[in-house]
């Protein structure tokens, strides 16, 4: 069996997951867009928090800031059911045990104050077979939330880590 016949049926799954329309890349921010020959693939809905922490901040003495110290959400698919998990690395983990991490590409303000950026992602090889075997890129929009604490970060509360809600959909691209 060749690799073509490893790698299609995962491509018609991710085809058949994706639940929504085509996301019309014109109506995103140029640094995020994903061009042709990806397609997007599959659509979720992360929701979960962000930990930052209280730390130092670099090449500042004396000064503190709240550090992003990573995330963690479960994914949703359109219908609402459970598809994965998303967590440090940056890490997208299917059901189905097949898991991608990436390398971010580009940032984008979120439109709304107080959410996180939108951002790209450039994906890994997949490990395993499954849902995320031939993932290129994923996509970071429609942020809620996510923002560091509001809250005073100092000497005296340094080292203190503090979770805030976000949702944001994160969608996957294939090269065909």
């Amino acid at each position: 069996m060749n690799a073509l016949h490893l790698v299609m049926p995962s491509l018609l799954l991710l085809t058949a997951c994706a639940s929504s329309p085509t996301m019309q890349q014109s109506s995103l921010p140029e640094s995020i867009r994903v061009s042709p020959p990806d397609e997007l693939a599959m659509h979720t809905t992360g929701v979960g928090e962000i930990t930052y922490e209280c730390r130092a901040k670099k090449d500042a003495a004396g000064q503190f800031e709240w550090i992003f110290a990573g995330p963690k959400a479960v994914l949703y698919d359109q219908g609402r059911s459970v598809v994965g998990k998303y967590y440090a690395g940056p890490t997208w983990e299917m059901t189905d045990g097949s898991k991608v991490t990436g390398a971010q590409v580009a940032v984008s303000p979120a439109p709304q104050p107080g959410n996180i950026p939108l951002q790209l992602v450039k994906a890994n090889p997949a490990s395993a077979t499954g849902r995320m075997v031939a993932v290129s890129f994923i996509q970071r929009i429609n942020t809620k939330g996510g923002v560091a604490p509001a809250l005073p970060c100092a000497s005296a509360n340094a080292g203190e880590k503090r979770q805030v809600a976000y949702e944001a959909d994160y969608l996957f691209y294939v090269t065909p």
